[in-house]
């Protein structure tokens, strides 16, 4: 059964309203601060419309609004019982059960036989170029943090995404010495000049 909402912005919005009531700006800037932002996509505008969809869910409730001459009006938010056993539920799934994502890359490389061989050597090695230069800066990152006092536990979700590029890398790199195979090339090759000379013979009738 589908959840009543599912963008990962209310998930974090949830979370963060088990801590303590607080208002949506508080809640950006609290998302900011911890980098949260690196893994769940956060405006501010989402951010409402999130809160909007947890308020009809009957996951969070207003708590009260603060009225101040200085600052524009704010509300509370408070999170409900509803929405702590959904936050329990939908993290356990989350945590417990892998799924099927649609990557951009993942797209690209169904589709790779639209270029000609060369360009996709050249396009995966830019890749390649920018996944180690991805890594570096996101390996010397974590380790400042870490050498700085942080736990490596405060950092988990940073270390899944070096583990992920790490991983593509090894990918690209298997993947381009697939051009050694001079068969594949040339069937490659092949396919893209028969396809050139149907558009050829299709513009003379």
């Amino acid at each position: 059964m589908p959840r009543k909402v599912s963008n990962p912005l209310a998930l974090a919005v949830l979370a963060l309203l088990m801590e303590r009531p607080t208002h949506p700006y508080d809640m950006g800037r609290t998302m900011r601060e911890r980098n949260k932002e690196a893994s769940i996509k956060l405006n501010y505008g989402s951010l409402y419309s999130v809160l909007e969809q947890l308020l009809r869910a009957g996951f969070v409730a207003r708590r009260q609004t603060l009225r101040d001459t200085a600052r524009p009006e704010r509300t509370i938010y408070e999170i409900t019982d509803a929405g702590r056993d959904e936050l329990h539920d939908w993290m356990a799934e989350l945590v417990s059960t892998p799924t099927k994502e649609f990557r951009a890359f993942e797209a690209a490389l169904a589709l790779i036989g639209v270029l000609v061989p060369e360009e996709a050597l050249r396009l995966l090695s830019i890749r390649r170029q920018r996944l180690d230069a991805r890594i570096a800066e996101q390996r010397a990152g974590i380790d400042a943090l870490v050498a700085g006092g942080l736990h490596p536990m405060f950092l988990i979700e940073s270390e899944y995404r070096l583990a992920l590029e790490i991983a593509e890398k090894g990918f690209v790199d298997r993947l381009l010495r697939m051009f050694d195979d001079q068969d594949l090339l040339a069937m490659w090759r092949g396919i893209h000049e028969q396809s050139a000379k149907a558009r050829e013979d299709g513009g003379d009738e």
